[in-house]
């Protein structure tokens, strides 16, 4: 049970920190979580506002990963440095760590704003939306033997 409150939580403050739904998208994301668990005007506000707090930042970080894939895929060679690419791989695990830590805590964040009914709400929301992407995934299954 309480995986699946984490689960839920993760996927809300995941999908909300992900860039196409900065600004406008980000809005419509709040409101959709409005309706699903009955968030006040207070609330919505406050996850907004954790949001646009850590966005800025994780917008960096993750052009700073991007940056670091493609020179270390450009160290992908026949006359290629291991030195190099292994101090790639390092900063790009660092710059990834750094990703997870602030996706964490605004996921954390997210979830204190919420009340305690409103978590139970979630898992239950995220529980019919596994249980559906189940079915759809094994009636695709089907048709396609």
């Amino acid at each position: 049970m309480k995986l699946k409150k984490v689960i839920g939580s993760a996927l809300v403050a995941i999908s909300l920190s992900m860039p196409a739904f900065a600004q406008q998208g980000q809005t419509d994301q709040v409101a959709q979580l409005a309706q699903m668990v009955g968030l006040s005007d207070d609330q919505q506000a406050e996850i907004r506002d954790i949001i646009s707090e850590m966005e800025g930042e994780l917008g960096e970080l993750r052009q700073d990963a991007q940056g670091l894939q493609r020179e270390l895929q450009g160290e992908i060679k026949a006359d290629y440095d291991e030195d190099s690419i292994r101090s790639h791989a390092e900063e790009l695990g660092e710059v990834t760590g750094k990703i997870a830590a602030i996706s964490a805590l605004m996921q954390a964040k997210v979830d204190a704003v919420f009340t305690e009914e409103q978590r139970d709400e979630l898992d239950q929301k995220m529980q019919q939306m596994q249980q559906q992407m189940q079915q759809q995934m094994q009636q695709r299954q089907m048709q396609s033997q």
